[in-house]
Parts: C-alpha cells; sequence; structure tokens
C-alpha cells in the first residue's frame, strides 16, 4: 500500500498511539479492568518497548499511526518466550493484510531476539483476531502463561517458533 509503513515506535508516537489504542478498545468493548486498556505503559509506549529484547511496531498510513503491535519477554515467563502484545488497528486499516504484515514483522523479531515460543491471550469474542493468529501458526492452550494482568483474558495461543 502506498503510503504505508511499518517501523519501530518514536517517542513522538506515545500520544497518537495511546488515543488509538483506547479508542480500538472501546470500539470493540474491551473491560476496561484486567486488559490492555488498564496497563500503566499504554501511555508510555516508546519507554515501555526500550528494554532488550522488546520492540513495539507501529503502522503508519500517509503520517498518520492507524495500528501496531509489539514484542516482549513474557512477563513471570521462561527466557525463551515471549509474548505478542498490543496488536491492535483502526477500521480503516483493517481488511488488508496488513496484520498478516505485522505479526510476521513481529514474529520474525521474536526469532531474531531467540525466543522459542510465542504467547498471545485475547477475549472470547474476538474471533477475526483469533482466525488470523491460527492463519499464522498459533495453536490454543488451555491456560494461562506467565503473569501478565490480563485476568479478563481468557482465550489463550502459542506459536512454536521455528
Amino acid at each position: 500500500m502506498k503510503g504505508t509503513i511499518i517501523r519501530e515506535v518514536l517517542e513522538k508516537d506515545n500520544s497518537s498511539l495511546a488515543s488509538m489504542i483506547r479508542q480500538v478498545l472501546l470500539e470493540i468493548g474491551v473491560p476496561k479492568v484486567g486488559t490492555a486498556y488498564a496497563d500503566p505503559e499504554l501511555d508510555f509506549m516508546y519507554q515501555a518497548y526500550s528494554d532488550q529484547r522488546s520492540a513495539y511496531f507501529v503502522l503508519e498510513e500517509n503520517g498518520f499511526v492507524t495500528g501496531g503491535a509489539g514484542i516482549s519477554p513474557l512477563k513471570g515467563g521462561k527466557s525463551s518466550i515471549c509474548e505478542l502484545q498490543k496488536m491492535y488497528f483502526l477500521p480503516s486499516a483493517r481488511g488488508k493484510s496488513l496484520g498478516e504484515k505485522m505479526i510476521d514483522h513481529c514474529l520474525d523479531y521474536a526469532k531474531e531476539q531467540d525466543f522459542e515460543i510465542c504467547y498471545i491471550e485475547t477475549l472470547p469474542y474476538m474471533k477475526a483476531a483469533q482466525k488470523l493468529y491460527q492463519k499464522k501458526g498459533f495453536e490454543y492452550i488451555d491456560h494461562p502463561m506467565g503473569s501478565t494482568g490480563h485476568t479478563s483474558c481468557n482465550v489463550w495461543l502459542i506459536n512454536k517458533l521455528q
């Protein structure tokens, strides 16, 4: 897509990214407690993903942030396990295969960081997201992993990175 890029988050993206993510979360009706909506780092994504083996990528279309996703070591998990985090897109970015490109970008980064497993958690009614995760090699598991604090998310998947 002309004018569409995936790039690492910049400090100047913090405000627009937080606004975009909250807008999407409200649109899809996620609980404000026990989900990414309540995460303290939401307003400081650049800083939150500045640790080793962590990266947040934004989807920029014609100069505007319209989506994003990140990879970070799973809190409370083994060092070989990462988490695909905060993957959200505005309606204008959906239906263009950009989610697939973003997951590919994130999983490539995870492999470069020598992670062996990528974990993700979501909500039961987020069927389109689950379909995409499965298409990209994620499989359902019957329990949460790590200590993400996302107690409202009760669908868990992993991808065994190759």
